[in-house]
């Protein structure tokens, strides 16, 4: 494995994720000790090279003898090129390059609401795209709606079975129900709180997913250990919801919404 020198990796210092992969890159010996720099404190030197608006969307790989970017998903396939040569044909397939060019974006624009910071004073925040922020919102819906539906079998004695139109239905409602929330609390964020809130149904999809698979492999069938292996993921999910919104700085009624709308779902159907 060569560790491509030369190079400076632009990433952004208030994303947990890019500064956990950028410095794994260091770390795997693909990156040089000195081969990755902070966007929010780079060198003046490093601005006069790139577009610091595109840098803000797409994470920059700097030539530091030519001066040569190259931004998102090229920079990511350039560094594990020159680390493992076998794989540069795929990464050179323009049908394989395309798609993870799209996944990169859909990860990169929504990275802010999928692991938050907590600089308020961050300059390398992405730009709200519409269209990968839907994206976002609609395949959380949809993985927490199906998630949703199994971990209901297990609760048939408590409560009536379920099936996944019942849960889209729910889901999308709470996506509404909150939605006219944060526009009476604070409208100009709906996009953000609604991507950080999925976020939070989507990490709570996936605990109840693992106790699923413990369940089956232990043998757990007792609906009780399940409801309450339930109400434990939710209370962990209303702390997340909790934090978030503080940090998105919107008041703690945004969460008491959170809250009444699934006592609601929960008195209907019972």
């Amino acid at each position: 494995m060569k560790t491509l020198k030369n190079y400076k990796l632009l990433f952004d210092n208030a994303c947990p994720m890019c500064r956990a992969y950028s410095g794994a890159f260091v770390k795997a010996k693909i990156l040089d000790e000195k081969g990755r720099e902070a966007y929010q404190q780079m060198s003046a030197e490093t601005a006069a090279n790139i577009d610091t608006d595109r840098a803000r969307n797409e994470i920059a790989l700097v030539n530091n003898t030519t001066g040569e970017v190259v931004y998102g998903i090229d920079s990511i396939f350039k560094l594990l090129a020159n680390a493992f040569p076998v794989f540069a044909p795929i990464f050179n397939f323009k049908p394989f390059h395309w798609f993870m060019k799209k996944v990169y974006s859909f990860i990169a624009y929504n990275r802010k609401v999928i692991v938050p910071g907590n600089d308020k004073m961050d300059t390398c925040v992405p730009d709200v795209n519409l269209k990968y922020r839907w994206i976002y919102i609609v395949f959380t819906w949809l993985c927490t709606s199906l998630v949703l539906t199994h971990f209901s079998f297990h609760l048939i004695g408590l409560l009536p079975p379920s099936r996944f139109f019942r849960e889209f239905i729910i889901c999308g409602g709470q996506i509404i129900f909150q939605s006219g929330v944060i526009y009476l609390l604070a409208k100009n964020k709906i996009l953000d709180y609604l991507g950080n809130m999925m976020t939070i149904s989507f990490a709570g999809a996936i605990f109840l997913s693992m106790f699923l698979l413990a369940g089956k492999i232990i043998g757990i069938h007792n609906p009780y250990i399940y409801a309450g292996a339930f109400m434990f993921v939710v209370g962990l999910m209303l702390l997340e919801h909790l934090r978030r919104v503080k940090l998105l700085g919107i008041h703690w009624g945004a969460s008491a919404g959170w809250v009444i709308y699934r006592l609601i779902v929960l008195w209907i159907i019972i």
